[in-house]
């Protein structure tokens, strides 16, 4: 990618841009990671996606030629390499197969996008956990425990809810034998039961 890409290092806590900055390029995480939010006029945070080594971010708002949708801030020191458009437009010019990749990938974020509107706007937070330990074990090669690599503030935040609302639910799961909280591993002890909990509210029961 020389002559392509240039590096870009952020430190932990630092911004890669921010809602409303104009998008002259996107970015691909070579490692570290960086969370994608918006805050609200009150100022309450939803966490869209958290990006990790080896995927982009950014890249909708560069083909269109517009603005940031969405504040981008690095959870820990990240390195990034930034695509200029005019560069990589030139690049997917020469190599369409590029552009088709490109799309795959995009449609994917549309489906995560979407799930997430809906879990936002049909499921209870505590559905919204289960749908997300189950998710978590699922992309963990279906362990029962599951490794946060983030604080119960971001997932709070990610769930759409406060950390309180979050340690209340956690406990009450512990309560009820679904899962054991173990430091920052979350070990599931009764899969069905949170699989009964997420599907009740797809099915409108």
């Amino acid at each position: 990618m020389s002559g392509v890409a240039t590096s870009r290092t952020t430190s932990r806590g630092q911004p890669v841009f921010f809602e409303g900055d104009q998008a002259l390029g996107f970015f691909i995480v070579l490692s570290g990671r960086v969370k994608i939010s918006k805050l609200s006029p009150e100022g309450k945070e939803q966490i869209l996606h958290l990006i990790g080594p080896g995927d982009p971010f950014g890249e909708v708002p560069m083909f269109a030629g517009g603005r940031f949708p969405a504040n981008a801030v690095a959870l820990e020191d990240t390195e990034l390499l930034f695509f200029s458009r005019e560069r990589f437009m030139d690049l997917i010019g020469r190599h369409p197969v590029l552009a088709m990749n490109m799309l795959a990938f995009l449609a994917q974020r549309l489906v995560h996008l979407t799930r997430l509107v809906e879990n936002l706007s049909l499921k209870e937070v505590h559905e919204r956990l289960a749908a997300y330990l189950l998710h978590m074990s699922h992309i963990q090669n279906d362990s029962d425990t599951i490794r946060l690599d983030i604080h119960k503030g971001q997932l709070a935040s990610l769930l759409g809810t406060i950390p309180e609302t979050l340690s209340r639910i956690l406990t009450r799961f512990h309560n009820e034998d679904l899962i054991a909280v173990e430091g920052r591993n979350i070990r599931i002890r009764n899969r069905q039961e949170l699989r009964k909990m997420v599907e009740k509210n797809e099915n409108g029961a």
